[in-house]
């Protein structure tokens, strides 16, 4: 599984795309409507940001900032990492772990193609995953 391109596992419908002009409280009802916690934020076609739930809790509410007032552009995570979709679902994992992400987009061209969640890897093929990695320690360790 891990070792699939991204293409095989991005989910191409599950998510949503925002204005940078937006304010907050219309991005989060379309997120909510969606049941999404992200959300990429296109500018001129091309990929500007990221708007996440956490970006909102603390970027905006924690702030005491007004949702109904506060724009996306001064929310979001700007230059977000993003994945292409032949890189290796591993790699994507890595890099969402590295940056400290739940979710990264993926581009190609310039353009937002999909999402890849690290729940991805809780798919029913992780089990089996798992089962030949067992598989193969207990191998490793009886010779």
């Amino acid at each position: 599984m891990f070792d699939l391109p991204v293409k095989s596992v991005m989910d191409r419908n599950k998510f949503i795309t925002v204005a940078p002009e937006q304010t907050i409280s219309q991005a989060a009802q379309l997120m909510a409507g969606k049941h999404v916690g992200v959300a990429w934020v296109i500018e001129h076609g091309q990929l500007a940001g990221v708007l996440t739930e956490r970006d909102i809790v603390f970027r905006v509410l924690g702030q005491g900032l007004d949702p109904q007032f506060t724009l996306v552009r001064s929310a979001m995570t700007t230059e977000p990492m993003s994945v292409g979709p032949n890189d290796s679902f591993g790699y994507a994992l890595v890099k969402m772990q590295e940056h400290g992400v739940r979710h990264a987009p993926v581009v190609e061209n310039g353009h937002t193609l999909g999402l890849v969640s690290a729940r991805n890897a809780m798919d029913p093929d992780l089990d089996e995953f798992v089962s030949e990695a067992r598989r193969r320690e207990h191998y490793k360790t009886a010779h």
